[in-house]
């Protein structure tokens, strides 16, 4: 009912951040005549790059500035001044700022130094300068930062020594001395940017703030981070999650192989590093991680210039058998694989090619290959359905000709139409293959001097087309979540109950009653103070039984000879309780003794594996899994993941484990039904994610007995101390305080809940009931079916950053099964406290007073999470949803377009 893309509309209108890349006027804050100095450089780059703004000097001592008139402050220019660039010494800072305020100036770059990266009172200035900042909503970069650039419009506000040129790339940086070591690589390597931004200390605009604005920007179609530091991870994963999918955003870190934090005192803790889970974020999100400078750009080139692979198989076409083997050894080091060619194809190359060649991939064209035969092999290797893309590699040897077989290749790429593989070309040698080399660039084909670096690139490519698709997979429903819900209230009184009690460490018997509440299998525990008490549990369980240390204070029990497995009878079992009271008191005290806990001695063959989560300080929980047993820590063989899971994120985690090569059935066991484990790893998921004071959870072991037996054997809870500061997970869990039922007019029950990824099917059907006039309404114009059930468009629907948008779907039971009958979405502006709504009810179900109460629900939670208007555009033709907003009392404001209305409500 309201208007699709009226948020793209009412976005470049309200854009606080244009100011910084497209100023009109520009007031430099320090400028100065002196020789060498930041304020001269500044002022001189301002006024040699034709930007098409006004250049204003700032300086209280002088009249003018390199010819240009001065003013003693901000306050004193008499036009309106868009952005001023600030380089003046430290302390001196908040008081320009408060000039800046009070003239109305909309957004600031500090350049100076001598802040949070001198202690104390540089911390001071930062916080007194953004307290300014945030009154006057004015957005800052800095401090200590080199400025920023936008060279599509000619903004140079640095103090570097050049411009960088006009291209495609969005490039961020937090060294600034690492952005003029890429402006000289740049220039060198005629790489253009949209747009080039020093961010320093990232005071005010952050990550995530950037992020947002390049992905808006049309100049930029790919996105290059170098970071150092995260700040607000919810900021950065939330922007990166929505951006990612239409714009590649690849990202090189400082500190990767520097010593992780200090592990926790549980296996999970110990073998979670932050740099691990730095990736595994990264992996949530959709963005490329790499290694090298190099590697940065080359992947901006190649992703803007090819389309991304669907699998990770490379076929290898040379007139070298050596390069071809060193592309090979890196495409596997890199994760890659070599296509196995068909044998159709290789029979097409026998005829082809001369009887030496290799027979097999890579395709060994010889060295005496003319371009026709380079041609030829070429469309043959690229129409094989074992192949996901191609390496052309040419060594130049006498009968070689770079340039012709150059011309043909980029003819062929430039006019094929049915195919989208990627193609990438190394044309090794000196200054005989430029030439060729520079044809293919400009045919779109990205060139590499070395082949094993062109095949480490296309292993990126592949990473990263992983990446995405793993995020827009969709899930299935875990078959017993509908079924089977978590006992939210008994884990609740239990913590709150431990926590007034000063206990942050849960007994074995404690933790496994957690577990078992969210649904997840533990084995039966029962606990015994005395000899006496645990043959009695023994006899009513049934032999062979095993025996545990039961201890407030001791972690790992084996550590201590505080485990007895495999007890026949009475007589063992009392032997075992005075043998692990013995051990305990000889290797840590007496005192740490608290009895045992007995458990059956589970006869199954399986797996042993490790399932935990640990708190890191920027991400919040994040969920370890992998091989577990006493060796954890030796193997080393886990996988971890943020929270919340779905079944395609859970089956991804296991994916990244050998152990779960063995999941498919190894040396005559059957295989492990993965349904299960994904189904365990959401309901474990769910638990991290809505029980906050938990700290850190291990199940070691969890045994999985293929087919599907899988049972929690051990396990462990620390809570945090109650003055800790609790970091939130970095993705919203779903908000199921959203969630209840409600009748339409004619009785028929409906549950009103957020949308899930889950729901993709169901959104498919419901789009099917639209009419093709409910439709023109909602979207201001007609759209075929099959461009809205498209998976693309649904998967932007269906999988909801639920800190950024909030779509909710009222669902009603069917003789079948389920069906969505309605559906409404908030979506928070980028740059504001503000967001657009929309929303549309099936037709069959209209004038049911479902519309008006989704309305009345999208209100109540826009109140809840702080907006402070709702807007929209809608037809005026569209009757019932000005009737709903009428009775809502939204404003109504006549639009540029005489047939819409632009609806604002005030909360």
């Amino acid at each position: 009912m309201a208007m699709s893309h009226a948020y793209d509309i009412l976005r470049a209108g309200h854009q606080p951040l244009r100011p910084l890349f497209a100023p009109r006027s520009v007031a430099v804050v320090g400028a100065t005549e002196k020789d060498g100095s930041v304020g001269r450089t500044l002022l001189w780059n301002l006024i040699q790059s034709p930007f098409g703004g006004t250049v204003f000097p700032v300086n209280p001592r002088r009249s003018s500035v390199l010819g240009i008139k001065a003013y003693p402050t901000v306050g004193a220019i008499a036009e309106p001044v868009d952005l001023a660039v600030i380089a003046t010494p430290a302390a001196t800072v908040p008081a320009v700022m408060q000039e800046c305020a009070a003239a109305g100036v909309k957004s600031a770059i500090i350049i100076s130094a001598g802040f949070r990266e001198i202690g104390a009172a540089g911390l001071g200035l930062e916080e007194e300068i953004l307290a300014i900042a945030q009154k006057a909503r004015m957005r800052v970069i800095g401090p200590n930062c080199l400025g920023v650039m936008c060279p599509p419009t000619g903004l140079n506000a640095t103090f570097a020594a050049t411009m960088a040129h006009s291209g495609h790339v969005g490039f961020i940086s937090q060294s600034g001395a690492l952005c003029t070591s890429i402006l000289d690589w740049s220039l060198q390597e005629n790489v253009g940017f949209s747009a080039f931004i020093s961010i320093g200390t990232m005071l005010d605009v952050g990550w995530g703030d950037l992020i947002y604005y390049l992905g808006d920007d049309p100049q930029t179609r790919c996105i290059v981070i170098y970071m150092e530091s995260l700040g607000d991870a919810r900021s950065f994963l939330s922007a990166a999650r929505e951006v990612a999918y239409v714009k590649p955003i690849i990202v090189i870190k400082a500190g990767r192989t520097a010593a992780a934090a200090q592990a926790a005192a549980s296996h999970t803790g110990a073998l979670m590093g932050s740099d691990a889970v730095f990736d595994a974020a990264l992996q949530r999100c959709g963005v490329l991680r790499v290694d090298t400078i190099a590697d940065l750009f080359d992947m901006a080139e190649v992703l803007d210039k090819q389309a991304r692979p669907k699998g990770s198989r490379l076929t290898i076409l040379t007139n070298a058998g050596g390069p071809g083997v060193l592309a090979t050894d890196a495409l596997i080091r890199a994760g890659g694989q070599l296509a196995q060619l068909s044998t159709e194809t290789v029979a097409v190359l026998d005829q082809l090619l001369p009887a030496a060649w290799s027979h097999g991939n890579p395709v060994d064209i010889l060295g005496d290959a003319t371009p026709d035969r380079y041609l030829k092999a070429l469309q043959h290797c690229e129409t094989d359905p074992n192949s996901d893309g191609l390496l052309v590699v040419l060594t130049p040897q006498a009968m070689t000709d770079p340039l012709a077989i150059a011309q043909d290749l980029a003819h062929y790429v430039q006019t094929r139409t049915s195919s989208t593989k990627p193609i990438l070309a190394s044309w090794m040698g000196g200054q005989g293959v430029k030439d060729g080399e520079r044809l293919l660039n400009q045919a779109g084909i990205p060139t590499y001097a070395y082949a094993d670096t062109a095949a480490r690139i296309f292993s990126y490519m592949w990473r990263y087309s992983d990446h995405l698709q793993a995020l827009y997979e969709t899930p299935v429903l875990p078959r017993t979540l509908g079924t089977n819900h978590p006992d939210r209230e008994h884990v609740t009184q239990l913590l709150t109950q431990l926590r007034q009690e000063g206990r942050t460490l849960l007994n074995e018997w404690e933790a496994k009653s957690v577990l078992a509440a969210y649904g997840i299998p533990v084995v039966e525990t029962h606990i015994a103070t005395t000899e006496a008490e645990a043959v009695t549990a023994a006899d009513r369980m049934g032999y062979p039984v095993v025996l545990k240390l039961y201890s407030p204070t001791i972690t790992h029990k084996t550590d201590v000879g505080g485990v007895a497995l495999n007890l026949p009878d009475a007589g063992a079992v009392a032997t075992a309780y005075r043998t692990i009271q013995t051990n305990v008191a000889q290797a840590v005290g007496a005192e740490h003794f608290a009895g045992v806990t007995v458990q059956p001695m589970i006869p199954w063959k399986g797996f042993e594996l490790i399932l935990g989560c640990s708190t890191d300080a920027q991400f919040g929980p994040v969920i370890l899994f992998g091989t577990g047993g006493q060796l954890v820590e030796v193997l080393e063989d886990t996988a971890i993941a943020l929270p919340p899971l779905n079944t395609t994120l859970a089956r991804r985690l296991l994916q990244q484990t050998k152990i779960a090569r063995a999941f498919a059935g190894v040396r005559g066991w059957p295989p492990v039904n993965l349904a299960i484990l994904e189904d365990l790893l959401v309901r474990f998921s769910l638990l991290v994610v809505e029980q906050p004071w938990i700290q850190e959870i291990d199940i070691n072991p969890l045994l999985v007995a293929p087919p599907e037996r899988v049972v929690a054997l051990d396990a462990r809870i620390v809570l945090h101390r109650s003055e800790a500061v609790i970091p939130k997970p970095a993705i919203r869990p779903y908000p199921s305080q959203y969630v209840s039922p409600w009748q339409l007019r004619d009785g028929t029950p409906v549950l009103i809940r957020p949308i899930r990824p889950e729901d993709e099917p169901l959104m498919r059907q419901y789009h099917a009931t639209l009419s093709e006039q409910s439709v023109y309404l909602r979207y201001f114009h007609l759209m075929k079916l099959s461009q809205r059930v498209a998976h693309d468009r649904l998967v932007r629907i269906c999988f909801v950053d639920y800190d950024r948008e909030m779509a909710l779907v009222a669902e009603r039971q069917t003789p079948t099964g389920s069906e969505i009958i309605a559906a409404g979405r908030l979506s928070k502006d980028h740059f504001g406290n503000t967001a657009e709504f929309s929303m549309l009810v099936s037709d069959p179900w209209q004038r049911q007073g479902l519309g008006t109460e989704l309305m009345h629900r999208l209100i109540q939670i826009a109140r809840d999470e702080g907006l402070s208007a709702l807007h929209a555009y809608v037809l005026k033709d569209n009757e019932g949803m000005i009737r709903i907003c009428r009775h809502w009392h939204f404003e109504f404001t006549p639009g540029d377009d005489p047939t819409v209305w632009f609806v604002r409500l005030c909360l």
